[in-house]
């Protein structure tokens, strides 16, 4: 579970404080897929990164699981998103210099998985690239690209899933085939898939769709039971 409490950030800009998120409070439970949704500079990013910890509120806390970020030293942090949180970028942040299969071993390495090499190759199998597993960045397409970024953020089996804009950069049929990837990976692991997105037809898949603006929540609705 995620636990945001009265969370707030605010920023200097040209010397005047700029109020980016302004107390928020969430609960998300296990295994719930959360669409945060609202107009450019409402603050969906900023809350994505918090919720990762790769930022520190100016007030106010996420807790996840029972720990406090802010009690986490950035070592700690860098930790906790190594073996609970898998992250997937509009831009994809592929390592250029590795293949399709090395960027997947990565984060397994960096957990001393003793069989990288070939959970890599199973969780390229999955995302439907066993064939371009030797293939560099520059080689594949950008749903390819797209598809091992998916790999590479399920390969720890994490807890958390945070996905920014994963279809931003992509055409709306490869787009699709994307999202009903991180669909399946999603129900399968049983993971929290917290997602931010502009696309409404996105965001109706969701079991709940939170809208930001201005650094509040404005809207909390959770969808109807589907089959």
């Amino acid at each position: 579970m995620i636990e945001i409490s009265q969370l707030t950030m605010r920023l200097s800009s040209g010397g005047t404080p700029l109020t980016i998120l302004d107390g928020i409070n969430l609960q998300i439970p296990a295994k719930q897929f959360v669409a945060i949704v609202g107009p450019s500079g409402s603050g969906k990013s900023t809350l994505l990164g918090l919720i990762a910890g790769l930022d520190r509120p100016t007030s106010g806390s996420v807790t996840f699981n029972g720990t406090s970020l802010s009690d986490l030293s950035e070592d700690d942090l860098a930790r906790l998103r190594r073996n609970k949180v898998g992250m997937i970028f509009q831009s994809f942040h592929l390592i250029p210099t590795l293949t399709a299969a090395e960027n997947v071993q990565v984060p397994l390495e960096l957990r001393g998985d003793s069989e990288a090499t070939d959970q890599a190759r199973r969780l390229l199998d999955a995302v439907g690239l066993a064939e371009r597993q030797h293939h560099y960045p520059v080689q594949l397409s950008g749903g390819e690209q797209q598809r091992v970024a998916v790999a590479r953020a399920y390969a720890g089996s994490p807890t958390l899933l945070l996905a920014d804009e994963p279809t931003g950069n992509l055409d709306s049929a490869t787009g699709r085939r994307v999202i009903d990837l991180l669909l399946r990976l999603h129900r399968e692991q049983e993971s929290i898939l917290i997602l931010v997105t502009h696309d409404p037809a996105l965001a109706s898949l969701a079991d709940r769709v939170i809208s930001l603006r201005d650094g509040h929540i404005v809207e909390d609705k959770l969808r109807e039971s589907r089959d």
